[in-house]
């Protein structure tokens, strides 16, 4: 990457770049460990889901000046990733039998697949649940058979006029008695916007080595795809999810199909991020079409926003988010948009939402009037909701 254009990380704490410098595979004597705040430290180190790995590197580091309780926290957490780590890849082998004697061909997303494929070790990623990818036409029965498996569904979305196949991209289930939460895409993300449709992605598969029955994940190309987007579209606030890039970058990813993919779904700037990212806060090692691509202004603004997420530690999944950090992630999501991507989501915006039933609730043979219904509607609820500002404030 050229020298001009470097990310202004002067907010972030020390602890913070100590770990980054870790992460990024800095020799031990190197690193400056005097002055940590080591109670932030560990909070960071899990709250960026990174635990594993930097218990690893620091085992390597050789810094003496780590306390003794810091090394334990670690361990502790360390360990106990490994067991669930075995927990998930054993329930991940059974749900994707039992899906494949029925016929239904499933993708492992992310999960134990993942953490053995780029990091060659099941205990150097943490992972929160199971993401499957199915055919959509598909997504009924798989419903039905992770339901006999003792999987139950979260009913947490509403749609009108089946909004729900373009708007949303995963269905969420959980298993009470083993704390297992399973998301069932038909989607790589959520709409609108074009992406691989599943027998594209089906066709350019690959095998797990990790599992007795036939566990299939995503081609290499595709995979980076969908961890880039993926990262992007939660501000890189998990650094977990750049290590993931880390760790793909060094693999032999081919550039012809890789820029394909980019062009085809108009995705090269969201990679250019990762890139920028990876390359100046984990030193990874760029090829020179990589850096190429990372030099467009586009890319290093949206690369310099993301330290936003990252310098401090904003949980994305935290509901409701604070009102300015909601704010900054709606224009994040928006600058992330192709200019295509950004003209069908100003349209959709046309298309009725389940607040509408909502505010005024139709027969079902007659939902079409939502669509010439929505101005009024939305015109209606930031009526009230103004008038019930107004209110709480004692304005008259």
């Amino acid at each position: 990457m050229s020298t001009d254009f470097r990310l202004d990380t002067a907010s972030f704490p020390e602890e913070l770049n100590l770990m980054l410098a870790l992460l990024g595979g800095e020799a031990g004597d190197k690193l400056q460990a005097a002055g940590i705040d080591w109670d932030l430290f560990l909070q960071l180190a899990r709250h960026h889901r990174v635990y594993p790995s930097l218990y690893h590197k620091l085992q390597q580091a050789g810094i003496s000046a780590i306390p003794a309780h810091v090394m334990q926290a670690l361990r502790a957490d360390y360990q106990q990733n490994i067991f669930r780590m075995l927990q998930l890849s054993g329930e991940m082998e059974q749900i994707c039998r039992t899906l494949g004697e029925a016929n239904i061909r499933t993708l492992v997303l992310k999960g134990p697949v993942l953490a053995a494929d780029l990091y060659g070790d099941l205990s150097l990623r943490t992972c929160g649940d199971l993401d499957l990818l199915v055919p959509i036409d598909d997504l009924d029965r798989a419903e039905q058979l992770l339901g006999l498996l003792g999987y139950i569904k979260d009913e947490y979305i509403q749609t009108v006029l089946s909004d729900w196949k373009w708007r949303h991209h995963h269905i969420t289930f959980f298993h009470r008695h083993m704390g297992i939460k399973i998301e069932l895409h038909w989607r790589l993300g959520p709409g609108p916007g074009s992406e691989p449709g599943f027998y594209s992605l089906w066709q350019r598969k690959r095998l797990s080595a990790i599992t007795r029955h036939p566990v299939y994940y995503l081609g290499r190309e595709d995979l980076f795809l969908f961890l880039v987007s993926h990262g992007a579209r939660h501000g890189w606030s998990r650094l977990r999810w750049l290590t993931d890039i880390h760790q793909l970058c060094r693999q032999p990813l081919d550039d012809n199909k890789l820029r394909g993919l980019l062009v085809k779904y108009r995705t090269s700037h969201i990679a250019a991020q990762a890139w920028i990212l990876t390359s100046q806060l984990l030193h990874t090692p760029l090829s020179e079409s990589c850096r190429r691509w990372s030099k467009e202004q586009r890319a290093r603004s949206l690369a310099q926003g993301a330290l936003y997420y990252i310098g401090q530690m904003i949980n994305l999944h935290s509901e409701p988010l604070p009102e300015d950090v909601s704010r900054y992630h709606k224009r994040h999501l928006f600058a992330l948009m192709s200019c295509q991507t950004k003209l069908l989501f100003i349209m959709s915006l046309l298309y009725p939402y389940p607040h509408d039933a909502e505010t005024l609730a139709l027969p079902k043979a007659l939902h079409f009037l939502y669509f010439p219904l929505r101005p009024f509607l939305w015109a209606w609820r930031k009526t009230k909701k103004v008038r019930l500002i107004v209110a709480r404030s004692g304005i008259k």
